[in-house]
């Protein structure tokens, strides 16, 4: 208990800080609703950029760039694949309206989680080895490719949607 306690103790507060707004954003989206298009990219742009985190913080091991630039590839092609095909845009707003999802809260919360145990076990050095590394470059490659491949299947929809609004 004393360790759990530790860890939250120097947790920087801006961590809770985003978990809240990340739950925030999640609770959201379980409601349909409409917004525009910079609001939607706002947590693939958070986890985007913890991820391509991770892998500058790397250091030059081959290896573990590797293992970040495969897990990115594959989530990257996963979220192209079931990324959002379909969005339905407001044309006198521009807002995207979109159906209300427990999968953008489930998904936060699980990458959130995922993200944070890589670092506690990172700044706790714990002398695990190599696989403690590699694991952290595989969820952060992973989370980093799969908001990349969600924003571009967003994006193409959105453009889609776009070309046929002002062609009618």
């Amino acid at each position: 208990m004393l360790t759990l306690a530790g860890i939250l103790i120097n947790t920087p507060p801006w961590v809770f800080a985003l978990l809240a707004l990340l739950i925030w954003l999640g609770c959201l989206s379980l409601r349909p609703r409409s917004q525009p298009l910079r609001r939607l990219l706002i947590v693939p742009a958070v986890f985007f950029l913890m991820g391509v985190s991770r892998l500058l913080l790397a250091g030059k091991s081959i290896e573990l760039l590797a293992v970040w630039l495969i897990s990115a590839a594959l989530l990257a092609a996963l979220a192209l694949y079931a990324g959002p095909r379909h969005v339905t845009i407001d044309r006198d707003s521009g807002y995207i309206r979109r159906p209300g999802s427990v999968l953008p809260l489930v998904r936060n919360i699980v990458v959130f989680l995922l993200q944070y145990a890589v670092a506690v076990v990172t700044a706790m050095k714990l002398n695990i080895g190599i696989d403690v590394a590699i694991a952290g470059q595989a969820i952060s490659g992973a989370c980093a490719g799969y908001f990349l491949g969600w924003t571009i299947a967003l994006l193409r929809s959105y453009r889609a949607e776009t070309a046929v609004a002002a062609a009618v």
